[in-house]
């Protein structure tokens, strides 16, 4: 029986997404729930599984085209793979047959039969079929042997010319192998970023405040207890807890910041759903910790691990990247110093944290060397007042500097 595959429903504000990697080829066996197909939306990649065990019997899309939601990407030949008919005498006289029609006819080729995935990389690099050998059913090429070939292609050195057809190579082309450009299209969550970005930036009035942490009481907080936090509760006490507590404190006293505008009104939220921004395997997202006031710092630092560890294989729900009030973003651990980190619209507030550097600061008439980071806050200046914007994060600061501050609440 041949199934339809159908793009899901993703969320409800996406309507179309684009078509991924195909993890099968055309006439591969697959089991159920195994993935098909990769497809990206704005938000979010994600796969799409076999609904029943069998072959897959056809790819009508193929990749980077786009599909609407609903719409039928390719059928499943649902019950396995056709059982092998038994060879009759008369075929297996013909099969001994074959080889000596070859060699009476040697002119006559058959045309390699390639997958849509194969054919989809053969144009990429400019390949013909006949350059590739097919290891798929029947001698199919597959996407796989045209990497393969490609890898072989590449380790193998180019065979010298032989004397007489030596010419030497001019400057002009040497140049143009030195400036090669290569032309990749931009996926469909990296131009959903780009055009988020340009729009808060159009569409809100942004500005950024600036302070300096110092981070020798969490620094010592982690020395004292990291060992024995990370032996009860499996994950180690990093950094990004404390500002999230710190946040978080900082948004009950300025409830503007986990504000956003809707219309002509002002939306004040009464909890906090802060979005943590992780490097992700196909750019930054954004997944949201929900309720982040009732979470424990442990509860906090397995919920950042998960999402760091499925941003990396692409695997993070689509519901868990909608929504939050609030973001924070570590720019620190690529080794910034100082940025202005971007609104994510429509939020109103944005902290931007950087690398923790010793530095030479002033303490009751002393000089001493002290860990210091710097500390970015932009924030909608249609809702939220530099005077509220300054004063957060300076709680902000004050909370992580004294991090007692966070569990008295004073």
């Amino acid at each position: 029986m041949r199934t339809e595959l159908k793009v899901p429903e993703i969320g409800e504000s996406i309507t179309e997404v684009e078509i991924g990697d195909w993890l099968k080829s055309a006439g591969e066996q697959v089991r159920k729930d195994e993935p098909l197909v990769t497809l990206e939306s704005e938000k979010a990649t994600v796969e799409l599984p076999a609904p029943d065990s069998g072959t897959l019997a056809e790819a009508l899309r193929k990749k980077g085209e786009v599909a609407k939601v609903g719409e039928v990407i390719g059928y499943l030949e649902s019950g396995g793979a056709p059982p092998k008919k038994e060879a009759t005498p008369a075929t297996k006289q013909e099969i001994k047959a074959a080889p000596a029609k070859a060699e009476a006819q040697p002119n006559k080729t058959e045309q390699p039969r390639v997958m849509p995935a194969a054919q989809v990389a053969l144009e990429e690099r400019g390949l013909r079929a006949e350059q590739v050998q097919g290891t798929g059913p029947g001698g199919r090429i597959l996407k796989e042997d045209v990497e393969r070939f490609v890898e072989q292609t590449a380790e193998k050195p180019a065979a010298p010319a032989p004397a007489e057809n030596k010419t030497p190579v001019t400057s002009n082309r040497s140049v143009s192998v030195d400036r090669q450009e290569e032309v990749v299209p931009m996926t469909r969550l990296r131009r959903t970023v780009a055009e988020r970005l340009v729009q808060a930036q159009h569409n809100a009035a942004l500005l950024t405040t600036f302070n300096e942490a110092d981070m020798s009481g969490v620094m010592a907080l982690r020395k004292e207890y990291g060992e024995a936090f990370q032996k009860k509760y499996e994950v180690k006490l990093g950094f990004m807890s404390f500002f999230v507590k710190a946040s978080v404190d900082a948004l009950k006293q300025f409830p503007a910041l986990n504000a956003q505008v809707r219309d002509t009104n002002i939306v004040y939220h009464n909890y906090f759903d802060i979005g943590i921004a992780v490097g992700g395997g196909k750019g930054l997202v954004v997944p949201v910790l929900r309720n982040a006031e009732r979470l424990s710092f442990a509860e906090v630092e397995l919920a950042i691990g998960d999402f760091a560890r499925r941003a990396r294989e692409n695997k993070l729900k689509v519901e868990e990247l909608q929504g939050g009030t609030f973001t924070i973003s570590n720019g620190g651990v690529y080794g910034s110093l100082l940025s202005t980190p971007i609104v994510n619209a429509p939020q109103s507030g944005v902290l931007g944290l950087h690398a923790i550097q010793a530095r030479p600061v002033a303490r009751e008439g002393n000089v001493v060397i002290r860990p210091m980071m710097y500390l970015a806050l932009t924030y909608d200046h249609r809702l939220v007042d530099g005077r509220e914007a300054v004063s957060a994060l300076k709680r902000i600061k004050e909370a992580v500097e004294n991090p007692a501050r966070m569990l008295m609440e004073i």
